[in-house]
């Protein structure tokens, strides 16, 4: 089994009902820090923000290019989820914004436990948005409340069109779904409409853009989405 998702391998044994129990409680008690995180980015007027992915999505480019377009309106703060090296959190640190790494070592995805402790590293009263960049991974985070207000998958266009039906846990926890890289659409053998048409099938209640950092006019659309939810949340300042 593996010990961080709960995933059971083999047939089903003596052993199995003591494990799924153990994976429920551990479950439960993420869930109880999760409500606890999401209150603490409440009381401190943040909209928190959880991206999820395969690697190499795109998760840390678009989040150079949010700061970058929005650091005139918004104060941003990043967690980032790796299971090794610094380097994500350094990138985001060279766009002059405070980014706290996770390295989870195996684990394959960040839980509510290690964001608890990532948020206690960020200025929380100086910022309006913090993004959590999970451990890039289509199938664990998915099971893990880490606090967020609003859960993103990412699916670039170099991925294949079929994830959605594939992998449908995590598109069917979150609210927004990302198609990137548009740039390189011409070059793929990627059907948008299929893609979103099996996304709809999953979780008929998210929305879907289609964004690409290297091209201005598809990048607004994700910019109006996150302005608009700020300025629309029921979040306000307030004294812990």
């Amino acid at each position: 089994m593996c010990q961080e998702c709960g995933c059971l391998e083999g047939e089903y044994d003596a052993q199995s009902k003591d494990r799924i129990e153990v994976v429920t409680k551990i479950l439960d008690a993420n869930d109880v820090q999760a409500e606890k995180n999401r209150a603490h980015f409440s009381n401190h007027g943040i909209l928190a923000i959880n991206l999820m992915s395969s690697p190499g999505a795109g998760k840390t480019s678009l989040l150079e290019k949010t700061i970058e377009l929005l650091r005139d309106e918004l104060k941003i703060g990043v967690i980032e989820g790796d299971l090794e090296t610094n380097k994500d959190a350094e990138r985001i640190r060279a766009k002059g914004v405070p980014a706290y790494q996770i390295t989870t070592g195996q684990a394959c995805h960040l839980d509510a436990f290690m964001v608890h402790n990532g948020l206690h590293h960020l200025p929380l009263d100086d910022l309006d948005l913090v993004f959590i960049e999970n451990v890039g991974n289509l199938v664990c985070p998915a099971a893990y409340d880490v606090g967020a207000h609003l859960n993103v998958v990412l699916l670039s266009v170099t991925e294949g069109d079929d994830k959605p039906l594939k992998y449908p846990v995590i598109f069917r926890a979150v609210q927004l779904m990302l198609i990137t890289k548009l740039d390189l659409l011409p070059f793929m053998d990627f059907d948008i409409g299929s893609t979103k048409e099996g996304a709809k099938k999953i979780n008929p209640g998210m929305e879907i853009l289609e964004v690409s950092v290297k091209m201005n006019d598809k990048i607004k659309s994700w910019i109006d989405y996150l302005t608009l939810n700020k300025a629309n949340s029921f979040l306000g300042k307030q004294s812990l």
